[in-house]
C-alpha cells in the first residue's frame, strides 16, 4: 500500500513538474508578443498621435496579459520599453518613419541606418467642402449620440460623414482633433490595394501574372498571382488567431521582416481556389511592391507624388518593419479627414479632384467578390454581398465581416479589427469615417445601427 503511495506520488508530482515547465515554455513564447504589443501600440499612440499614455494603458491595453504589463515612456529618446515577468520588448519612434518595434537592434543602431527624415507631402492640400448644412444640423444628434453618449457602444474617438464629397457630420472624443493622426488597422489593407492599383496603372506591375518570387519558383507556390493575395485566396497556410502564438502575432510581434516570413508559409490549397483572412498576404504584397523600386525613399517618394498629393494628404505615417517595408496589413496613421479622403476616392471611382489615381475599372476590380469568400470580400476591401439567411464565411477562420444587413449591397469598406471602418456607399453617395476602440466581444460599436440611422437622416 505504501509502495503505491509512493508511486502515485512521484506520478503526480512529475506531471505537476511537466505542467509548470509546458506553462513556462508556452509564456515564454508570448512574451515578445505581449511586451511587443504593448511598447508598440503605446510608441505609436503617444508620439504618433499624441495620446495620454496612462489614457492608452487603461484603455487600449486594458486587456488579456497586456493590462500587466510595465511600461517606460522615455521621452527624450522616444522610445517605450514594456516589461512582463522575464519579458521585454523596447519600440522607437523616428522622424518620418513612425514607430518600429526592435527586434536584435538597439534603437541608436536603427537610427544610424536610417536617419530621420521630412516625408510631409508637399502638396497643396485640397480642403474637404463643406456639404448641405440641412443635412449637417439633422445628422448632429447622432454625432453626439455616438461619440458624446457612446449610445452605439465602443469607445469612439473620430466621427466623420462625406455627402456628394462635402462634409455633413464630424466629432471628435476628448483629447482628439481634426488633426489627430489616428492607428487603421486592418484599413491599411486598402491602402495597399491602392498602392497596388496605382503601380498597375502605371505598368509597373501585373496583377494577373505570377509575382515570380525567387523562392516559390520550386513548388506551386509560383503560381500565386498579386490578385491572389490581394483576394486572401493565396493558398498560404496562415493563422490569423489574434489571441495567440499565431501567424500573425509572430509577423507583427517577433520578425523584422514581415512579408519575408509571410512568404515562406507552404502552400496549403490550389492559389484563388479558398478564401482565408491574412494579414501576411498583404505584407507579401506590400514587399512586392517595394522591391520594384531601388530604395526605400524611392518607393516613399512615389506614395507621395502619386497616391497622397492627388488626395491632398500633407501628413500621413506608413509605419515601417525593420526591413524598411512599410506594414501593409496594420500600420497607417492618417487623420479623420485624410481617411475620409482615401475614401472619397475610391467612391469617385478612382479619381481625386479632377484626377484619375487608380486605372479605369479598378474599384470595380475592387468590389468584385473573391470567388470563395460568398460575397463578403473583394481585393484588400470587405463587401455587403453575402446572404444573411445562409452564410457560413463566419465559420471560416481569420476573420468576418460586418454584421450589415440593413445596408444597401453595393457598400464596400475598410475594416480595422478594433473599431476602424471607412463605409463607401455609392447608392448613398456616402463615406463614413469611424476610429475608435471597440473591442470584441462586449463592446463592438453597432455598425448597422448607426449607418441605420445615417441613412435614414439623410433620406
Amino acid at each position: 500500500m505504501r509502495n503505491n503511495m509512493k508511486k502515485i506520488k512521484h506520478v503526480t508530482g512529475a506531471a505537476v513538474m511537466l505542467a509548470i515547465l509546458g506553462g513556462g515554455i508556452y509564456l515564454n513564447g508570448l512574451m515578445p508578443i505581449i511586451t511587443g504589443y504593448a511598447a508598440k501600440n503605446l510608441a505609436s499612440a503617444v508620439f504618433v498621435s499624441g495620446r495620454n499614455a496612462e489614457e492608452v494603458e487603461a484603455l487600449d491595453l486594458n486587456f488579456s496579459f497586456i493590462h500587466y504589463t510595465s511600461n517606460t515612456v522615455d521621452s527624450v529618446n522616444k522610445t517605450v520599453t514594456s516589461r512582463f515577468l522575464w519579458g521585454e520588448s523596447t519600440a522607437e519612434w523616428s522622424e518620418g518613419y513612425g514607430v518600429t518595434l526592435l527586434r536584435g537592434t538597439t534603437a541608436e543602431e536603427l537610427r544610424a541606418k536610417r536617419p530621420a527624415q521630412n516625408r510631409r507631402t508637399p502638396a497643396v492640400a485640397h480642403p474637404l467642402p463643406a456639404g448641405d448644412s440641412a443635412l449637417s444640423a439633422r445628422l448632429e444628434p447622432v454625432a453626439r449620440a455616438f461619440v458624446d453618449e457612446r449610445a452605439y457602444n465602443g469607445h469612439p474617438f473620430a466621427f466623420m460623414v462625406l455627402h456628394k464629397g462635402g462634409v455633413v457630420s464630424q466629432r471628435y472624443g476628448e483629447g482628439i482633433g481634426p488633426d489627430t493622426k489616428l492607428l487603421s488597422w486592418s484599413m491599411a489593407k486598402s491602402f495597399t490595394n491602392a498602392v497596388a492599383g496605382i503601380m498597375a496603372k502605371d505598368s509597373i506591375v501585373d496583377i494577373n501574372a505570377p509575382t515570380g518570387i525567387a523562392e516559390w519558383q520550386n513548388d506551386g507556390r509560383r503560381d500565386i498571382t498579386l490578385s491572389d493575395l490581394m483576394q486572401m485566396q493565396s493558398g498560404l497556410e496562415w493563422n490569423e488567431d489574434y489571441g495567440a502564438r499565431s501567424d500573425v502575432n509572430i509577423m507583427l510581434h517577433c520578425e523584422q521582416d514581415m512579408g519575408r516570413y509571410a512568404a515562406s508559409k507552404p502552400l496549403e490549397s490550389k492559389p484563388g481556389t479558398h478564401w482565408y483572412y491574412s494579414s501576411g498576404s498583404t505584407n507579401i504584397v506590400m514587399q512586392y511592391l517595394r522591391g520594384k523600386f531601388t530604395s526605400d525613399e524611392d518607393f516613399h517618394n512615389y506614395l507621395r507624388t502619386r497616391l497622397y498629393a492627388p488626395l491632398g494628404i500633407q501628413d500621413i505615417v506608413f509605419e515601417e518593419d525593420m526591413s524598411g517595408t512599410p506594414v501593409g496589413s496594420s500600420y497607417v496613421y492618417a487623420t479623420a479627414t485624410d481617411f475620409a479622403r482615401f475614401g472619397q476616392m475610391y467612391l469617385d471611382d478612382g479619381c481625386a479632384n479632377g484626377e484619375r489615381v487608380l486605372p479605369e475599372g479598378w474599384v470595380k476590380y475592387t468590389c468584385t467578390p473573391a470567388s470563395d469568400s460568398e460575397g463578403c470580400y473583394g481585393a484588400f476591401f470587405w463587401l455587403n454581398r453575402q446572404n444573411y439567411g445562409n452564410n457560413t464565411i463566419a465559420e471560416k477562420k481569420g476573420s468576418k465581416p460586418d454584421n450589415l444587413p440593413d445596408m444597401p449591397a453595393d457598400l464596400f469598406y475598410c475594416n480595422g479589427h478594433d473599431g476602424q471602418r471607412i463605409y463607401v456607399i455609392p447608392s448613398e453617395e456616402l463615406v463614413v469615417v469611424v476610429l475608435s476602440y471597440s473591442p470584441k466581444p462586449d463592446n463592438t460599436i453597432d455598425f448597422n445601427r448607426l449607418l441605420k440611422d445615417i441613412i435614414k437622416v439623410k433620406s
